[in-house]
């Protein structure tokens, strides 16, 4: 009874009311994504062409820009950066949706297109620059790529995990012609990837996890 008379009290009010009260109740539902929350994430996995190309698929990234991070030097050239001794990465920053895509997927995406257990570099590229990290803007994302880490030698596929995880320091865009290098140069790009056995390496220690974010059942 109590119901019904409910439902008969609502019909009285006026529909401006009505709306009102709809906006109250609906509102938490939407209040989380109802526009563009462009958020940053930045790691390393060794050529930052290929790590451009693989977050650049990924469904809510909004831009990927290659460029240095993690090291001492300041402005850095790629031949400085590769030369060594700079401290830097060749690393990747990912402005993305976090409507659409969260940090703790990227984090999936990112360790299934890198090589966990190498410590020496990735792939067929060797040395500090080519190592593989994440790197930390906010004590969350700091929270949340550790707890990644974590995840990831749970699976006992590695005797260890050599990728760091350190706090971000200033990054560097690299120059003009490394950006999307992929779809500048596809067939360079496509031979330099598969000379260095990327693919297949990640398809020998992922599986058909490799390239792709978190299993969807868990």
């Amino acid at each position: 009874m109590e119901l019904i008379s409910l439902r008969v009290h609502m019909k009285k009010l006026p529909l401006l009311i009505l709306l009102s009260i709809y906006c109250i109740f609906a509102m938490p539902a939407f209040a989380k994504c109802n526009h563009t929350d462009t958020q940053t994430a930045i790691s390393a996995g060794g050529c930052f062409w290929c790590m451009q190309e693989a977050f650049a698929k990924v469904p809510g990234v909004v831009k990927t820009t290659a460029g240095y991070t993690g090291g001492q030097v300041t402005s850095p050239s790629y031949d400085d950066v590769t030369s060594g001794g700079t401290g830097h990465y060749e690393a990747i920053k990912v402005e993305y949706d976090n409507c659409k895509v969260s940090y703790n997927d990227l984090l999936g995406y990112f360790w299934h297109n890198v090589d966990p257990g190498d410590a020496g570099g990735q792939f067929c590229d060797r040395g500090q620059s080519y190592e593989s990290a994440i790197f930390y803007l906010n004590p969350t994302q700091k929270k949340l790529a550790e707890a990644s880490k974590q995840r990831v030698m749970a699976t006992r596929r590695f005797d260890t995990v050599a990728t760091k995880i350190l706090p971000a320091k200033i990054f560097y865009p690299a120059e003009k012609y490394h950006q999307n290098y992929y779809q500048k140069n596809p067939l360079r790009y496509k031979f330099y990837k598969h000379s260095c056995g990327r693919s297949a390496r990640l398809r020998a220690v992922w599986g058909q996890q490799a390239g792709k974010t978190w299993p969807s059942n868990n």
